[in-house]
């Protein structure tokens, strides 16, 4: 018999360091206060933190385990989810943190992005498989919110961000995959002037639970005579069921459940294949009504750019949570005697943190769930700098849009990337205890490899960066990038502590400009199949000289910091730990970009050349 499930928080973070990047680093407290964020300071940022850490320990942390062993079950045509869902859902908006950032004409509280974005985290890091329910509504309600009709808006908005209705994003089907643009789901117009929905759709996460009252679903799906690929799609709002003038539950939509997914990971969220219109009575309506036909995929795309944001924050979250356990187990498990003592076998055992290749993995993990989190909060950053500045400052507008455009695949690819290895990297540390589920990495470890692959797998985030993002703006965008950090390069190569690794960052920089070079001399001459060859290497370069250069400017901020403190005191270490884990990163990571650059050079046509049946002989 398999022992139960204890009902036990394993969560942790870290809020000091949040804190370090909104106030210390990034400096949101002169975003504070003024409008659009007049009703926010640096207490109440804090504050917030510190409650929805304790929230998410209390109530959804400790339902993590249980929900990946039960999972969902698909029961009478609907789909039951792990017990404490429910009461959880209710709670979660009863407590306001999925409206924390949302505008206060739709009930929100109109905080930061950027403390959006640590909520977001803390509440993934508790429970990933429950947050996704709340994110992917939330992302429906802004697009909606964003390219509805005005009565649309007045009508969905509200009950989707109260938590009264979820909502769903649903684009794939079984023959397409990938490629949105061979959907077969189709949209006919009734005399009536409402349109009736055809088709089926998989892999749609939260496509049905018992949380809510109701689900919308928004629908790609291709009209009568439109274009060919994805300029002939449109996004449809689709009711799971029915609902009134006056926002009454009415009969079903026709909306079915054909089946749930067995997952790795996650398995307390639901990943559902959608069946619209089975019986011919699913209606749905386009969102920004008749006049915006054909134009689901540029709306789509507000709200995949916000999935692929969180996406990249889950990770962060998961791997924060595998480093932190790793580094609790490391603290308390004490196996092996000092390497100073290791030929006297009656030398006391030591804590594990003590032997170097523990160190090694665990300044690892620090270095980069740091660094992603300063590039996830560096792009909400941008985000609200462009909320705050009025009209008329178009050059200022430009370049915060541009970079928020140029760091989006970014955050997506490398936060998912990474949360795989910092959570491999977490079982290691515990040994065989890790690969057990009596310890919370295992679980995160099977998590975390959705992140890679859902909301456009990362070499379409790839491809996205070096085929539309460095050439927005003729490039500007780009150029403006790599200013940033030649500007951080110059004024800090002499630095006493720092500056050997920031004469390292110089170096990548303009190993990644060359690189960039090179992907437009391809473009150019005809050998666009070496693109999509490199696009993954490119835009892992890119991410480890940002993460590098964020790290370092925060190393910089601690060094300062550390000079006017008492070793004894509590941030000494803190500070110290900031400045050691961007060298490590500095000294370990970012001269892999000077490799995978000197790489792209030789232009290895391998995987392209090598024939089909030369595989292998099976």
């Amino acid at each position: 018999m398999s022992k139960p499930i204890q009902a036990i928080n394993r969560y942790k973070a870290d809020l000091r360091e949040m804190s370090f990047l909104l106030f210390e680093q990034f400096r949101l407290g002169e975003l504070l206060g003024r409008g659009p964020f007049e009703n926010w300071g640096e207490d109440e940022v804090r504050a917030s933190l510190a409650e929805c850490y304790r929230w998410a320990r209390e109530v959804i942390g400790p339902l993590t385990a249980s929900a990946d062993a039960t999972g969902c079950k698909l029961e009478a045509g609907g789909v039951k989810t792990p017990q404490g869902f429910k009461d959880a859902w209710t709670k979660l908006y009863e407590a306001g943190w999925k409206g924390i950032a949302v505008h206060p004409e739709y009930g929100g509280a109109g905080a930061p992005h950027v403390l959006q974005i640590l909520v977001e985290e803390i509440l993934s890091g508790a429970n990933t498989a429950f947050t996704m329910y709340s994110g992917l509504t939330h992302g429906a309600a802004e697009v909606i919110e964003a390219f509805g009709t005005p009565e649309q808006k007045k009508f969905y908005c509200q009950p989707m961000y109260n938590g009264k209705w979820a909502g769903t994003m649903c684009l794939t089907e079984p023959h397409a995959g990938t490629d949105v643009g061979s959907n077969r789901t189709s949209a006919k117009k009734n005399a009536d002037g409402t349109w009736s929905i055809q088709g089926t759709k998989i892999f749609i996460s939260g496509g049905d639970q018992d949380l809510s009252e109701n689900i919308i679903h928004l629908v790609l799906a291709r009209v009568e005579g439109a274009p060919p690929g994805t300029k002939g799609l449109t996004l449809f709002i689709v009711p799971k069921t029915r609902v009134s003038a006056d926002g009454a539950i009415q009969e079903p939509n026709d909306v079915s459940v054909g089946a749930i997914e067995h997952k790795m990971g996650i398995n307390g969220s639901a990943t559902c294949v959608l069946n619209y219109g089975e019986n011919g009575k699913c209606i749905g309506e386009p969102v920004g009504g008749d006049s915006k036909l054909n134009q689901g995929m540029a709306q789509m795309f507000r709200m995949m750019n916000g999935a692929r944001i969180m996406v990249g924050v889950q990770g962060l979250a998961v791997g924060s949570a595998a480093f932190l356990n790793a580094l609790e187990y490391a603290k308390d498990r004490k196996q092996g005697s000092s390497i100073a003592n290791f030929k006297d076998a009656t030398a006391p055992r030591v804590p594990i943190i003590e032997h170097a290749d523990i160190r090694r993995m665990l300044l690892d993990m620090k270095a980069r769930v740091e660094g992603i989190r300063a590039l996830a909060i560096k792009l909400c950053h941008h985000q609200d700098s462009l909320r705050s500045l009025g009209a008329g400052d178009d050059q200022k507008i430009a370049y915060h849009q541009g970079q928020v455009d140029l760091l989006v695949p970014l955050v997506k690819s490398y936060g998912s990337d990474q949360a795989f290895r910092v959570c491999e990297l977490a079982i290691q540390t515990y040994g065989g205890a890790g690969y057990t589920r009596d310890y919370p990495v295992e679980q995160y470890c099977r998590d975390s490899k959705i992140f890679s692959i859902y909301e456009g797998t990362n070499h379409i985030q790839a491809m996205d960066l070096v085929s539309r993002k460095l050439s927005q703006a003729g490039g500007a965008n780009f150029q403006s990038f790599i200013g940033d950090i030649s500007k951080f390069v110059a004024e800090n190569s002499a630095h006493p502590v720092l500056g050997a690794s920031v004469k390292s960052l110089g170096s990548a920089h303009e190993a990644l400009g060359g690189a960039a070079m090179k992907l437009l001399t391809w473009f150019h001459t005809g050998q666009v199949s070496m693109v999509p060859l490199n696009a993954n290497r490119f835009l892992d370069m890119m991410a480890e000289v940002t993460v590098a250069w964020l790290l370092l400017d925060g190393a910089r901020i601690a060094h300062e910091k550390l000079a006017k403190l008492d070793a004894a005191q509590p941030d000494h270490a803190f500070y110290s730990g900031k400045i050691q884990a961007a060298l490590y990163y500095a000294r370990n990571v970012l001269p892999g970009v000077d490799d995978k650059a000197r790489l792209m050079l030789e232009e290895d046509r391998s995987p392209l050349d090598i024939e089909d049946a030369a595989f292998a002989t099976v």
